[in-house]
């Protein structure tokens, strides 16, 4: 989760990133930094991706990730729940990569007045991220090429 300057105040940016292929599943938009963002946030990936069983999910250790609402969803769809160590930003490395992306090739050129705007322009970017930004950890194929190559070996 990241927050953006929406006009004169914040918006909060949640990614859910596939870690095989660093995919972005599922991205959501709020004025505040709860666990109903990371719940709506949740949901749309687990629907993106079909329902999948056997999953983890993993997360820093914020109010969000640990609040019981958030805990039991993950819990009543089998998804294991795993977690940082306190003080270790290294541990959700990927997360903070595509973060630490998007504020540089796309916020750093915007002044949102709306959230709509701020929306409109995190799925584009999603978008190229996903379908077009080469990577080179997935031996220099986007994260929907890499995820087709998979399923074509199998």
């Amino acid at each position: 989760m990241t927050y953006v300057k929406v006009n004169t105040s914040v918006a909060y940016v949640c990614v859910i990133i596939d870690l095989f292929s660093r995919k972005v599943v599922s991205h959501a938009v709020a004025e505040f930094a709860d666990a109903e963002l990371t719940i709506h946030t949740f949901k749309l990936a687990y629907q993106n991706r079909n329902h999948p069983q056997g999953v983890t999910f993993h997360s820093d250790q914020g109010a969000q990730y640990t609040a019981f609402n958030f805990r039991q969803l993950l819990l009543d769809f089998n998804v294991h729940q795993s977690f940082s160590n306190i003080g270790n930003p290294l541990d959700n490395a990927v997360a903070e990569s595509f973060f630490a992306s998007l504020k540089k090739e796309q916020f750093k050129f915007h002044f949102y007045e709306t959230v709509s705007e701020l929306e409109e322009s995190l799925s584009e970017y999603i978008d190229f991220y996903n379908n077009y930004r080469l990577h080179e950890c997935l031996k220099q194929q986007t994260p929907n090429q890499f995820e087709e190559s998979y399923q074509q070996q199998k």
